[in-house]
C-alpha cells in the first residue's frame, strides 16, 4: 500500500514541471507488452533495448543472464534505467514461467515457419517479446516454449537486424497500435502511484537523508 502522505511530501520537493512530466509519461506507460532479452553478449545492446522500452512506453524489461552476467551500460541507457523496471533472471525457465504466470504469451522474435509478420500481429493479448543474442538468436529452449513467432518484414539481401534495431522497430510499431486501440493497456491507479513514488525517489538527491528526516518527523 502506497504511503500517500510520503508521496505528497516527496512530490512537494519536485518542480511542477517535473511532476507534470511524470503524469504525462505515466499516462502512456504500459505493461500490456513486456520485453525480454536473452544472454546478450554485447551489453550496450541490452542498454539500447532498455532505451527503446523507455522511449516507447514499455515499463518492464526482463534480462536473462545465464552466461555473461554483465551490467547495464549507463552511458548507453542514458538514464533509462531510472524509469524502466528491470527484472533479472538466472535461467530461461524462471523467466518464462514467471511471465506466463503473469498472463503473458511468449512471443519469439525470429524468422520461423509459423511466424507472423509485424503488421499482422494480434495486439489484444498481453505478450512478452523475446529477443536473442547477436550471434545465435534465441535459444532452442525459448523457441520450444514460445506461444508464437514474430518477424519484421524485410526486402533486402540482409536476413537479420541488430537486436537493438529489431527491438526498436517492433516496440514502436506495437505500442503505437496499442495506443490507437480500445484495449485497456494503461497502468492501473495503484501502479501509477507506485511509479510516482519510485520516480520521485529517483529524482531527489540525497534521498536517504530526506527519507530519514520524514520518518523521524512522522513516526509510524
Amino acid at each position: 500500500m502506497i504511503d500517500l502522505d510520503y508521496l505528497a511530501f516527496l512530490e512537494n520537493i519536485l518542480t511542477d514541471n517535473r511532476k507534470e512530466r511524470f503524469y504525462t509519461v505515466l499516462a502512456n506507460r504500459t505493461k500490456h507488452f513486456t520485453v525480454a532479452v536473452e544472454d546478450v553478449f554485447q551489453m550496450h545492446n541490452t542498454s539500447a533495448v532498455m532505451r527503446s522500452c523507455e522511449v516507447f512506453g514499455i515499463q518492464e524489461l526482463n534480462v536473462i543472464e545465464q552466461r555473461y552476467g554483465k551490467r547495464i551500460d549507463k552511458e548507453i541507457a542514458m538514464g533509462a534505467q531510472k524509469w524502466v523496471d528491470i527484472h533479472q533472471y538466472d535461467s530461461i525457465t524462471n523467466c518464462v514461467s514467471t511471465l506466463k504466470n503473469q498472463g503473458y504469451q511468449i512471443i519469439a522474435t525470429t524468422p520461423h515457419e509459423n511466424d507472423c509478420l509485424l503488421e499482422d500481429f494480434d495486439i489484444t493479448k498481453p505478450s512478452a517479446l523475446f529477443f536473442g543474442t547477436e550471434r545465435d538468436g534465441l535459444s532452442q529452449e525459448i523457441l520450444e516454449k514460445a506461444d508464437g513467432f514474430l518477424k519484421i518484414p524485410m526486402v533486402g539481401f540482409t536476413e537479420s537486424l541488430n537486436i537493438s534495431v529489431s527491438a526498436a522497430i517492433i516496440i514502436q510499431n506495437l505500442t503505437n497500435r496499442l495506443r490507437n486501440s480500445d484495449i485497456n493497456w494503461q497502468l492501473s491507479e495503484e501502479e501509477i502511484l507506485e511509479k510516482r513514488l519510485a520516480w520521485a525517489r529517483n529524482s531527489i538527491k540525497d534521498i536517504k537523508r530526506i527519507e530519514a528526516r520524514y520518518y523521524q518527523e512522522n513516526p509510524r
